[in-house]
């Protein structure tokens, strides 16, 4: 499988976007339906819309680069919750003032960390507070294709926080495929919203926001948080909290394969994105 190393530096040259609402019940289990009660979707399940979380030179906070590979900026927020996610990272074509095609070229772990406080505001500014304010995995896996027999249909997400000592489920594990819109559906549906979004409730118009896109590398989405376990509904994080996502080939690994490998054995998952961040 191939593997692919990602570079932070990089990374500075990608515009980092976020799929709301992509996953059955997480908008109500993080307290954000009210918000999001404005938005109306054409299908009862379609995502809300899109986010930024990262835009390259903005003059807002938006422009801080926020990703780590190994821990999350706790910077003393009261309600701060893991969201495990799959991030693509995409090639794009932009022509004549509109996103005309996206091209996802790996996929890993994520976590589209963030804070839970409602205060009416954007959900951009839940999502980027500075440094070491997302996690995403030194390690991507290549895309063979983005559709339903591609090898990404067998990857499923998990993740856990580790505190004090013990280890708890954090997200419910969940297949990929279980995500609302993915493949070429998600595709489709993101090239519209690039294009059409408006302001609205707790959403922004992104056309401001990709106008200048073909001075940049290419395009980071977050496609979405998976639901909560108990213990992850209840429980935001705090400083000394371990965090532990895997995107895995269920396939081929098996869940104790991913016990073993937070325990301390040294697995070489091979099909495997794994993130690991230490809350400072």
């Amino acid at each position: 499988m191939n593997r692919h190393n990602i570079n932070l530096e990089e990374l500075k040259d990608y515009l980092g976007f976020g799929v709301a609402g992509n996953f059955a019940n997480h908008l109500g289990e993080a307290g954000e339906a009210d918000e999001f009660s404005v938005i109306k979707t054409e299908k009862k399940d379609a995502p809300k819309g899109l986010f930024p979380f990262y835009i390259p030179n903005n003059e807002t906070f938006l422009g801080k680069f926020p990703f780590s590979t190994d821990k999350i900026n706790h910077n003393n927020i009261e309600q701060l919750q893991v969201e495990a996610e799959v991030a693509l990272v995409c090639d794009f074509e932009y022509k004549d003032g509109k996103l005309i095609d996206i091209i996802p070229k790996y996929f890993g772990a994520f976590n589209d960390c963030s804070n839970r406080i409602q205060d009416g505001n954007k959900l951009s500014t839940k999502k980027n507070w500075g440094t070491s304010s997302k996690g995403i995995s030194p390690d991507f896996i290549k895309i063979d294709n983005f559709e339903e027999n591609g090898v990404l249909s067998k990857f499923h997400i998990a993740s856990f926080v580790r505190r004090d000592g013990v280890l708890k489920d954090y997200g419910t594990v969940s297949a990929v495929r279980s995500y609302s819109y993915f493949f070429n559906e998600l595709k489709e549906w993101m090239i519209d919203k690039f294009n059409s979004q408006e302001d609205m409730g707790p959403l922004e118009e992104l056309s401001p926001f990709i106008k200048d896109i073909n001075d940049y590398k290419g395009l980071l989405i977050a496609a979405g948080a998976t639901a909560y376990t108990e213990f992850g509904k209840t429980n935001f994080l705090k400083k000394g909290d371990e965090v532990f996502i895997y995107v895995y080939n269920a396939h081929f690994h098996s869940f104790e394969d991913i016990m073993q490998d937070m325990s301390g054995m040294d697995l070489h998952l091979s099909q495997c994105s794994k993130l690991h961040q230490i809350v400072e």
